[in-house]
């Protein structure tokens, strides 16, 4: 199948233009995604539809705190990534591909969906964005049914591909890793102006979180926690904001954060941000709170969701408006 998103160059090379690796391909070679290939000068995807994983999740494994809380939905994964992070903690998928894993369709997908009472579909696992061509075609028949369409990402793709899959988009959690342009580069092969980007264009058209993996001695300063939940908070300082604890894993070595450090980040970010939760701290309680009078919202013990003090999109206490969709009246 042809690709979109490319320009045909001299000598049968290829510029790929869908993110901001804009990778020249010569034929017979693949870009840093490992999943767009140069055909003899046609740009083209072996791997469309040749999934990784497929689960049933709860929505805040995603993770997703403010969509459709105490659902589970339908998880599908994929194979590459434009990003080289050496601390990914899904390196077996992000950073290889398998062409004998299995194909399933956009049309099967979405009836699996709904076979499964899935009130959606969760791109994610590896990088979903380099599959775009699959992404917007199974989220068009996805919207035709009703079915919901759920983004786990890295956000570094191109404002005219996002701008595109955006308006099939519902709810996203985008990973920004840093707040230093040199990490990104350095680190990562990125660039985290264009995530900045993507991050601007997605914010106030679908429900978006955004999480940081915090590593000590890499992003674990109270200046560049601060430094994101302010970029945030100029968004919308109603984005939920997750601090997840890094453990090691591929190619770092560096010991496991700390839930006691991330905890103290997190009260700095909540100077600015409404809504701020901590991951990978084991079955401590990630409750939401009114931002007005601290009323219980939603109680989590793990995967436990409890609704407690939302009634018509508001505060049960204070009457706030509380933008949660999901939540049954």
């Amino acid at each position: 199948m042809e690709a979109r998103y490319y320009q045909k160059q001299d000598d049968q090379k290829i510029k790929c233009l869908l993110c901001p690796n804009k990778c020249l391909i010569a034929p017979g070679k693949t870009g840093v995604c490992g999943v767009r290939e140069n055909d003899n000068g046609t740009l083209v995807l072996p791997f469309y539809g040749r999934l990784s994983a497929l689960a049933l999740d709860p929505i805040e494994k995603k993770p997703l705190y403010h969509f459709y809380p105490g659902s589970t939905i339908l998880s599908a994964g994929f194979w590459g990534c434009s990003l080289r992070c050496p601390f990914c903690q899904n390196y077996n998928i992000s950073q290889t591909t398998n062409k004998n894993s299995d194909y399933i369709s956009p049309e099967k997908l979405v009836n699996l969906a709904v076979e499964r009472h899935s009130f959606g579909i969760a791109y994610t696992y590896s990088e979903p964005l380099i599959h775009l061509e699959y992404l917007i075609k199974t989220a068009q028949i996805a919207k035709k049914r009703g079915i919901k369409n759920v983004l786990v990402s890295n956000g570094y793709i191109n404002p005219d591909p996002a701008s595109e899959f955006l308006e099939y988009l519902d709810g996203a959690n985008i990973d920004l890793k840093s707040f230093n342009p040199h990490f990104y580069k350095k680190e990562l092969g990125g660039n985290l102006e264009d995530v900045k980007k993507f991050l601007s264009l997605a914010a106030g058209k679908i429900s978006l979180e955004v999480t940081t993996l915090v590593i000590p001695t890499k992003n674990d300063s109270v200046e560049e926690i601060e430094e994101i939940a302010v970029f945030l908070a100029s968004l919308s300082p109603d984005i939920p904001y997750h601090l997840s604890c890094y453990y090691p894993t591929y190619q770092y070595t560096l010991p496991r954060t700390t839930a006691g450090s991330v905890s103290a980040l997190a009260e700095h970010a909540r100077k600015y941000l409404h809504y701020v939760y901590l991951g990978n701290v084991g079955f401590n309680e990630t409750n939401t709170y009114c931002p007005s009078c601290n009323n219980l919202l939603i109680q989590r013990r793990g995967y436990d969701i409890s609704v407690r003090g939302i009634k018509d999109g508001k505060c049960t206490a204070c009457s706030g408006e509380i933008p949660i969709p999901g939540i049954d009246s």
